[in-house]
């Protein structure tokens, strides 16, 4: 189907403010699951003809709220003009017959390829922002507007990405993974097995820049390792938030036994950063390092994963950095597109695993004692009925979280001297 031109130009703001004014359908793992294993591809083609305009609409009314010398950045104006585009395709299927099987074929070969149009929205909008904070200086206003919109929008794309999945792997002839796979719900998701995963993976980007790692220990509460830890889950988002948890950890761990110096964690791994490390510690190679513990615990309410290392931890006054968007330790990556692993630049690794633990109503949370290690904790809803998505809402109110001021100090703050001291 090819988009009227006429219909884009004149049409799109109207209709991104009709559906903007209706709240997405949050959907529970239990009712994936229950549509996965009855619905035909009919239903699930007029639900999503519906649903997805509402929740790409609800996104793009706030994408106008933000500073507009944010949205005239090149990447930024890049990413806004993939949204209206995918918009506009999925408004195309609106009055089409949702019995013929040449509409229900098209329809699929749209979503893959939004799908693909949206797969580096991540790494596009970081750069919306590094460019502008190389453009100008970015107060604290903006940067609390940035911080609250950058959750809800890539939280936004986690749902639309979830949606687009499950229709494509249920009826578009994509690989569905595993038997017990209902689209991208595994029903029977080793958890162990992810987290091995994850780790060996992560492993091998440590060994590759530091010639060492330190090793894996899963426990449960009875002290040994779970072995038919099963879960109903998506198990790309589990990998997500435990390889981006154990690179930090691995990281951590060496450059903070190897050179005898603590880093503040939670970055990517870097070339530059691996040559100081190895320059300072010629027996790096060779350090015994404490392994990284993992502890799992399955409660009434919530699964809880906990990742430990003796990486140093980190200084109480970074804990606020952990999960800002515009704070990085890392050099900015190169745009070149070499084709190896991404490495450093973004500092997004735990504000995206917190979203994807959160999407399904978990949580992550960091604590961490300075000299000694880190906790990472991983919440999951232990009940499938209980794991509901959690999806921003556009509502008019929305414009004062990025107009609105920063709140005053009310507390001393260390370094101030008051003009009118007196001595008592």
């Amino acid at each position: 189907m090819r988009l009227n031109p006429v219909f884009c130009a004149k049409s799109i703001g109207r209709m991104l403010e009709y559906y903007s004014q209706f709240n997405p359908s949050p959907l529970s793992i239990k009712q994936f699951i229950d549509f996965g294993l009855n619905a035909t591809e009919r239903t699930s083609f007029n639900f999503l003809r519906q649903e997805l305009p509402v929740r790409l609409a609800n996104i793009m009314a706030e994408i106008h709220l933000l500073p507009e010398y944010l949205l005239s950045m090149p990447s930024s104006k890049m990413v806004h003009g993939w949204y209206e585009r995918s918009f506009l395709e999925i408004l195309d299927f609106q009055k089409s017959d949702s019995n013929d099987p040449a509409v229900l074929n098209t329809f699929v070969e749209t979503l893959i390829k939004i799908r693909n149009r949206h797969s580096s929205v991540v790494e596009t909008m970081a750069q919306g922002v590094i460019e502008l904070k190389e453009s100008r200086d970015v107060d604290a206003v903006t940067e609390n507007s940035i911080q609250y919109f950058l959750d809800r929008f890539y939280m936004s794309r986690i749902s639309i990405r979830m949606l687009i999945n499950q229709h494509t792997l249920l009826f578009g002839g994509e690989l569905n993974g595993g038997q017990s796979n209902i689209g991208s719900i595994d029903t029977k998701c080793n958890l162990v097995h992810v987290i091995h995963d994850a780790f060996e993976n992560a492993r091998f980007l440590c060994e590759q820049y530091y010639l060492a790692s330190p090793d894996l220990i899963i426990r449960g509460v009875d002290g040994n390792e779970p072995t038919q830890l099963h879960l109903v889950y998506v198990p790309s988002h589990l990998y997500h938030i435990f390889f981006e948890l154990f690179k930090n950890s691995l990281r951590a761990v060496v450059e903070h036994l190897g050179s005898g110096e603590s880093y503040l964690i939670f970055e990517y791994f870097t070339p530059v950063l691996y040559l100081d490390v190895y320059l300072s510690c010629s027996s790096v190679g060779t350090t015994e390092f404490p392994p990284i513990e993992v502890r799992i615990s399955v409660g009434k309410e919530d699964i809880c994963i906990m990742v430990s290392d003796l990486g140093g931890g980190i200084p109480r006054s970074s804990s606020d950095l952990l999960f800002a968007y515009t704070y990085s330790t890392a050099p900015q990556p190169s745009p070149s597109g070499s084709g190896s692993a991404p490495l450093a630049g973004y500092g997004y690794g735990l504000p995206l695993s917190r979203l994807y633990a959160r999407y399904f109503r978990g949580d992550l949370l960091v604590t961490s004692m300075e000299g000694y290690g880190t906790n990472a904790l991983v919440y999951l809803k232990a009940l499938t009925s209980e794991a509901n998505e959690l999806l921003p809402i556009f509502n008019k109110a929305s414009s004062k979280n990025y107009e609105g001021s920063v709140q005053t100090s009310d507390w001393s703050v260390p370094g101030q001297f008051s003009t009118n001291l007196r001595y008592f």
